[in-house]
């Protein structure tokens, strides 16, 4: 019997830039934020910034969670939301909260999509995003837990998006 066939992670990855967009708004916490980097570095997906940051990139605490990893992260750093709103196009921007009314599971994702997360600790202003706004998206959970750890949240939001890529949405 052969054996299955494996899809080519290469396939995911095109020539016309990052797989994703990966958008911390005014993070807070340095691990959070290198292990995103590592998870960035390890899909192809790009990190944007949007300070104040809590904490300086230089951090030994940033630079051990991303290891060695950091020094291939495609890192970009804004002083302003608006900053980050004129070079990505907002249709394919999904904004993450723990209030948004649909799931992560009813979204189909594309290459070069961006996924906007708010601080650990308020989340996104509602300037940025409503519960209600189309794009705003939450990844459920039990009552029983308010809110996921960002890493872990931006790591199941980029892998979703792989194996979307790879094998196509969850037909239901």
């Amino acid at each position: 019997m052969p054996e299955p066939s494996m899809p080519d992670p290469d396939r995911r990855r095109k020539p016309d830039g990052p797989v994703a967009h990966v958008v911390l708004y005014q993070p807070e916490i340095p691990q959070n934020t290198g292990n995103i980097g590592r998870t960035c570095v390890a899909v192809g997906a790009k990190l944007w910034i949007v300070r104040p940051a809590s904490f300086d990139f230089s951090d030994k605490r940033v630079r051990r969670a991303g290891l060695d990893y950091w020094k291939h992260l495609e890192l970009q750093a804004v002083d302003r939301w608006e900053e980050v709103t004129d070079e990505l196009p907002p249709p394919r921007m999904f904004f993450f909260s723990r209030f948004a009314t649909r799931s992560i599971w009813d979204v189909t994702f594309r290459h070069g999509d961006s996924f906007v997360f708010g601080r650990e600790s308020t989340g996104l202003p509602r300037e940025i995003v409503g519960p209600d706004d189309p794009h705003a998206l939450r990844i459920p959970t039990t009552g029983n837990v308010r809110s996921l750890n960002l890493a872990t949240t931006v790591g199941i939001v980029l892998f979703e998006q792989q194996r979307q890529l790879a094998h196509g949405p969850q037909q239901t």
